[in-house]
C-alpha cells in the first residue's frame, strides 16, 4: 500500500534557507540598495551645485528694480529685466499653444490610427530626426523661412522655432504613454458602440493624460532655456514690446548679452537673469504637476 505524498515530510514542509544563502541575499540586497540611492546621488548632485552656485551668484543682484525696469543704457548701473521676463513668457505661452495640440495629435494618431502604416512611420521617423536636429539649425532655418520672407525679426518667428522643437518630443512621450493603456480599455468602449475617434479622445488619451503631461513639461523646459532659435528669429528688445510682429526681449537673449559683455554691472544681472530663469521653469513645471495630481488637468476621476 502506497502512502500518501502529504504524509512524506519533506514534501509537506518547505526548506529553510541556509545562513549563508539567507546572508548572501541581504548582502546583494544592501548592494543594489548602495547602487541605487548612489545612482540618485549623482544625478541630483550637479542639478543641486547648480542651484546653490545660482543663488549665490545672483540672489543678492535681485531687488524690485530687476523685476520692474528696462535694461539700463551702456555705462549705467542698475536697470532690470522686466520686458524679458515679459517677453519669455509671451515666446513661451504662444509656442506651447503651437506646439502642444499638434504634438498630442500627431502621437495620438501613431497610436491609435497610424500602427504598420507608411504616413505613420514617416511622421515617427521626421519626429526622431527633429528631436535630434540642434537648436542652432532650426533657429537658421526658421530665419530663412520666416524672417527673410518678413524681411524683419520677429517674436512670432521666434515662437514658430520653439514650438517646432516641442512638437518631437511631445509626439513622441504622447505615443508611448497611449501604448500603455491597455487594450481591454479600448475593447469595452468599442463594444459599447462608442466610435474609435471618440474612443481614443474620451477613453485613451485621458487614461495616459499623467505621462503626456509630463511630456509636455519636459518640452516645455527644453525650450524655455533656448538662447539659438531666438538669436535668428526674436532677436531681442531693449525696450517694451508686445507686438508679434516685432523683435521681443527674452530672458535666454538678455543673459546672452550681458554675459558676453565687458561690463561687471552686467555680468552680475546675467547671474541674476539666469537665477530667475530657472526659478520660473521650476515653478512653472511645478504647478503643472500639481494640478496634474489633483484632477484639475485630466479631468478627474
Amino acid at each position: 500500500m502506497s502512502s500518501h505524498p502529504m504524509s512524506n515530510p519533506s514534501l509537506s514542509e518547505p526548506r529553510k534557507p541556509s545562513s549563508a544563502n539567507v546572508l548572501r541575499r541581504r548582502a546583494a540586497d544592501h548592494f543594489v540598495s548602495g547602487l541605487a540611492v548612489l545612482a540618485t546621488f549623482l544625478v541630483l548632485a550637479p542639478l543641486a551645485a547648480i542651484l546653490f552656485y545660482l543663488v549665490y551668484k545672483g540672489a543678492s543682484s535681485l531687488n524690485l528694480a530687476f523685476f520692474t525696469r528696462v535694461p539700463a543704457p551702456v555705462g549705467e548701473e542698475g536697470g532690470g529685466m522686466a520686458n524679458a521676463i515679459v517677453g519669455s513668457g509671451i515666446i513661451l505661452a504662444v509656442a506651447s499653444l503651437m506646439g502642444i495640440p499638434i504634438g498630442i495629435a500627431a502621437g495620438v494618431y501613431l497610436s491609435e490610427f497610424g500602427r504598420g502604416r507608411l504616413l505613420g512611420n514617416a511622421i515617427r521617423f521626421t519626429a526622431d530626426v527633429l528631436n535630434g536636429v540642434p537648436s542652432i539649425v532650426m533657429g537658421i532655418a526658421i530665419y530663412s523661412l520666416v524672417v527673410k520672407p518678413q524681411h524683419h525679426y520677429s517674436a512670432f518667428a521666434g515662437e514658430v522655432a520653439l514650438a517646432i522643437m516641442m512638437i518631437p518630443t511631445v509626439t513622441r512621450t504622447t505615443e508611448e504613454m497611449l501604448a500603455t493603456v491597455p487594450h481591454a480599455i479600448r475593447e469595452a468602449a468599442l463594444g459599447l458602440g462608442v466610435p474609435k475617434w471618440r474612443t481614443a479622445i474620451s477613453i485613451s488619451l485621458r487614461t495616459a493624460s499623467p505621462g503626456i503631461i509630463t511630456g509636455c513639461m519636459l518640452a516645455f523646459a527644453r525650450v524655455a532655456g533656448e538662447t539659438a532659435p531666438l538669436l535668428f528669429t526674436a532677436f531681442g528688445n531693449q525696450f517694451w514690446s508686445f507686438n508679434l510682429n516685432q523683435p521681443i526681449a527674452a530672458l535666454p537673449l538678455q543673459i546672452f548679452v550681458y554675459a558676453i559683455s565687458p561690463y561687471d554691472e552686467w555680468h552680475r544681472l546675467a547671474w541674476a537673469g539666469a537665477l530667475v530663469l530657472i526659478a520660473l521653469i521650476m515653478v512653472s513645471v511645478t504647478l503643472v504637476r500639481i494640478f496634474a495630481n489633483r484632477g484639475m488637468l485630466k479631468g478627474g476621476s
